[in-house]
């Protein structure tokens, strides 16, 4: 791994971990074992590392979801696929996190790469909804929108209920309760 991608992997888990206000350039080179220098000569700063740093997860989360929801198996087998997915439920969601960020959610540059991926993850389960609707397998009344906002809101609020009950309990309720929702067909 060169030196500027330890500096953007140093920096996610960072970002995972303590946020963008809690990240700071000394933290970043600590944990990448890069020089100042190194940082400066790749990046323009902290918030181009950030940048950087935030593109990369939502790549790879856009990645592993896609290849979930666009896997075989009915719609809701897969819409399962993705909600009962191995997660680390008690860290949170890497980029739903961000969003507890002022910093991020006062910067547009920021808040780009998240409002990006959370737009994207609503019109991929809105379609699968719909998918799934023609096939019978959910009601025709459901709003396959509005119904891909719940999911994506129950997700990340597992995340949050799981965080402050310190158990996974929450989320996993919480994601049985959203998919029993989801069990009503024609």
């Amino acid at each position: 791994m060169d030196t500027a991608d330890r500096l953007i992997e140093s920096t996610r888990e960072l970002l995972w971990e303590r946020g963008y206000v809690g990240t700071s350039p000394k933290a970043i080179l600590q944990r990448s074992g890069a020089g100042q220098g190194s940082m400066y000569h790749h990046f323009t700063g902290k918030p181009d590392l950030a940048l950087a740093a935030e593109r990369r997860t939502v790549d790879e989360m856009r990645a592993t979801v896609d290849a979930l929801l666009s896997g075989p198996g009915t719609a809701r087998e897969r819409v399962t696929a993705y909600l009962r997915r191995e997660r680390d439920v008690l860290r949170g969601c890497p980029v739903g996190r961000l969003t507890m960020d002022p910093d991020v959610v006062a910067s547009p540059e920021l808040r780009g790469p998240v409002e990006e991926l959370f737009a994207w993850l609503r019109e991929r389960l809105s379609a699968l909804v719909a998918e799934g609707q023609a096939a019978g397998e959910f009601a025709l009344g459901l709003d396959p929108a509005d119904t891909a906002a719940a999911i994506a809101a129950t997700l990340q609020g597992g995340y949050v209920l799981a965080r402050a009950s310190a158990s996974a309990e929450p989320f996993d309720r919480a994601i049985s309760g959203i998919l029993a929702l989801l069990g009503a067909t024609r």
